[in-house]
């Protein structure tokens, strides 16, 4: 293109641009009510299965002797430690639902838009992008491939929670 027409479209790109970065923040501001909401959500439930799993441990544990006893806190840790992955997985699940219901809200075509722009740019010149059935779009080039499914953006999500994850099971 001849620095006239770049000239030209300077200003349509700065205003498609700040269009698509409202829209990606107002997207984002949704997707974290969201995932509030399920946190909140998984937070309570893992609450009342910790408390239902401590107590049945520490029955079991009244019961035994010493041994016993050992062996009813092992127990507990268990059935703590599988309440804790259940709330960890009913969220992720709970997150992985909700980005793929993002593909009948109004502003998907937008989103898939940007994140075409995204791939395209991350995996390179020449890069093919192809749209997932499943929402999203994937782009390869030579040595890269690059996943902007919504499946694997809400992975991404829920695995940058990090410690926060904690929270669920944490009162």
């Amino acid at each position: 293109m001849s620095d006239e027409v770049e000239k030209a479209l300077a200003p349509v790109r700065a205003y498609l641009l700040r269009g698509g970065e409202a829209e990606a923040s107002r997207i984002l501001a949704e997707a974290r009510a969201q995932a509030d909401s399920i946190v909140q959500q998984a937070r309570s439930g893992a609450a009342e299965t910790a408390d239902r799993a401590r107590a049945r441990g520490e029955a079991d544990a009244a019961q035994a002797a010493a041994a016993e006893r050992s062996r009813g806190r092992d127990q507990a840790r268990s059935i703590m430690l599988g309440a804790q992955r259940e709330a960890y997985q009913d969220l992720r699940a709970q997150v992985l639902v909700a980005a793929g219901g993002l593909q009948t809200e109004p502003g998907y075509q937008g989103l898939l838009s940007r994140l075409v722009t995204m791939a395209t740019r991350a995996a390179g010149p020449g890069a093919a992008v192809t749209v997932q059935p499943e929402g999203g779009v994937v782009a390869r080039s030579r040595d890269i491939v690059v996943d902007c499914t919504l499946r694997r953006l809400a992975d991404l999500a829920v695995d940058q929670l990090g410690d926060q994850v904690r929270e669920l099971w944490t009162p």
